[in-house]
């Protein structure tokens, strides 16, 4: 089955909201970038004197078919976030960290396969 990598951008006020919904519908990992400033369709989000608000960034990867149940979800969960919720979606692909046999050293320092 396919993997999606699911990103919320969030008004940093409503975060704390998103957290406890993922916990709630199941999600058992995500990663979090709290206090991310840019500009959008809300206006500047710059952390300063001028523009204080900032967002939050929360990604996880899901499969396909729990994808569909969790946006669903948001999407009732978080209805009055209007344009203060961004989704967005990728294919995502787990890239493992060793491929195939390792090699190993030999006391002399030679490499084996």
């Amino acid at each position: 089955m396919a993997t999606k990598l699911l990103m919320l951008v969030v008004e940093e006020s409503r975060k704390e909201e998103m957290e406890v919904f993922l916990d709630r519908a199941g999600v058992l990992g995500y990663t979090e970038i709290p206090h991310a400033l840019g500009v959008g369709a809300t206006g500047p989000r710059l952390g300063s004197r001028a523009f204080p608000k900032t967002s939050a960034v929360i990604f996880t990867v899901l499969e396909e078919g729990a994808l569909d149940r969790v946006v669903e979800g948001i999407r009732g969960y978080c209805g009055e976030c209007g344009d203060r919720l961004k989704m967005l979606v990728w294919d995502a692909q787990d890239i493992p960290l060793t491929i195939g046999t390792p090699t190993e050293v030999d006391a002399s320092g030679a490499r084996e396969p």
